[in-house]
């Protein structure tokens, strides 16, 4: 979601406010995505969502597993493997990491 640049502070207060409470997916530098709702940040850009989920890219051996897998299935062609998931709950997301926000709905 691409917003307008504030022309203001309380602008800028303004927007923030009303993303409270929604849920927010912050990707970061080293790949993980990090999904839970927005409750507060800091001047230093920090970023701490409640309810969060952490999902980050399959590594290179369990892509090697599920291929080996869908080998000795049988399977022809292509295989999908699923990100890696976790329960985090109430994180901080330092914003010097955070290279992209998406707000859901």
């Amino acid at each position: 979601m691409s917003a307008p640049e504030p022309a203001s502070n309380s602008e800028a207060i303004t927007y923030l406010t009303s993303l409270l409470n929604r849920t927010l997916h912050l990707h970061t530098s080293d790949g993980r995505t990090f999904v839970g709702q927005l409750k507060c940040t800091d001047n230093e850009r920090n970023i701490i969502l409640a309810m969060t989920h952490e999902y980050r890219e399959p590594s290179q051996q369990d892509i090697e597993r599920a291929m080996s897998r869908h080998e000795v299935e049988g399977g022809k062609g292509t295989f999908n493997v699923d990100m890696k998931k976790r329960f985090v709950g109430l994180v901080v997301v330092p914003g010097r990491f955070v290279t992209k926000i998406e707000v859901e709905g």
